[in-house]
């Protein structure tokens, strides 16, 4: 039986972050580029996914609604950040806030524990910091193959908006942009409790399976 929840990445958390990105991406990142994004929290903000045997301790605290619903649907599955340290990292994204948009910068999921909706966990918890820091949309560049993740994106109200030529320095491959429309707007927010209470249901499900499924499926921005 394995649980999932996310709470925000900490400088303590760049190790663990840093073996499923070396996993995932071809490009890294420093771990000094992570201290310097952790440390401007008025602008970046980053998450980790942990998975434990055990159902994770309680929130002690409620969030306000508009930042809060992920908490409150999956009050089993959201801790808060000084609750936890000793349970693995099995996942990571982040997100910046340029004027009143926030770009989701990264989504990875460590390989064994693909497939399980933790992605999609983790892009809910961006939605939820993007909200807290003001954004009133948001953005992502995805590789053009990479038709997982868009499938992902496009549930979430992210729609095709252009194409940045041979922006991924590794093969040279086009980036597809994507956009959503304002988040705060009540369409966008009851659809958003809407895939939020479906996800719950899945979590649970996945609570109940004995072990990580060990597959191909990636997910992630790039």
């Amino acid at each position: 039986m394995v649980y999932y929840f996310v709470e925000r990445m900490t400088e303590d958390d760049i190790e663990q972050v840093q073996v499923i990105e070396r996993a995932s991406f071809s490009t890294l990142w420093s771990a000094s580029t992570y201290r310097h994004e952790l440390r401007s929290p008025a602008t970046s903000r980053y998450i980790v996914a942990r998975a434990s045997s055990t159902p994770p301790p309680p929130r002690t605290e409620r969030s306000a609604p508009r930042r809060g619903l992920l908490a409150s649907l999956l009050p089993m599955l959201s801790v808060r950040q000084t609750s936890v340290r000793d349970f693995p990292i099995v996942g990571y994204g982040g997100v910046w806030l340029s004027v009143d948009e926030g770009h989701i910068t990264t989504i990875a999921v460590a390989p064994a524990y693909r497939g399980r909706g933790l992605g999609e966990l983790l892009l809910n918890g961006l939605i939820d910091q993007a909200l807290d820091l003001n954004a009133d949309v948001l953005t992502l560049e995805v590789r053009v193959s990479n038709i997982v993740a868009q499938q992902l994106y496009l549930k979430y109200g992210f729609r095709p908006a252009g194409t940045r030529p041979r922006y991924y320095t590794d093969n040279g491959e086009d980036a597809l942009i994507m956009w959503t429309d304002p988040i705060r707007s009540q369409a966008y927010q009851e659809r958003l409790q809407q895939l939020r209470e479906q996800l719950f249901a899945r979590l649970r499900e996945e609570a109940n399976e004995p072990g990580p499924l060990r597959n191909n499926l990636r997910l992630g921005t790039e």
